[in-house]
């Protein structure tokens, strides 16, 4: 009978955003402040495109609100949890 080895290999990433796209904000679905994005600036730190996060705004997946100047703002931790979601299924 043949020897089998059983390899298993871990991975983490790590995400690293910085810049002026990101500022903190509270998050009322959260109960925290967490650092938020605008609708348009998702395409720069992901190949994320508009329609995908639009349709996740509708179903409820992001956590998001309206700035003063009314751009939707979303939860940096709620889309990278949907991103995550979406990779494993």
């Amino acid at each position: 009978m043949a020897k089998q080895t059983r390899i298993t290999m871990e991975t983490l990433s790590l995400l690293s955003l910085q810049g002026r796209i990101l500022r903190r904000a509270w998050c009322p679905q959260c109960g925290a402040e967490s650092e938020v994005i605008t609708l348009d600036d998702v395409g720069v730190i992901s190949t994320l495109e508009r329609p995908e996060v639009q349709e996740w705004f509708k179903s409820s997946g992001l956590h998001h609100s309206q700035t003063v100047d009314g751009a939707e703002s979303i939860c940096l931790n709620s889309l990278l949890a949907r991103v995550r979601n979406t990779k494993s299924s």
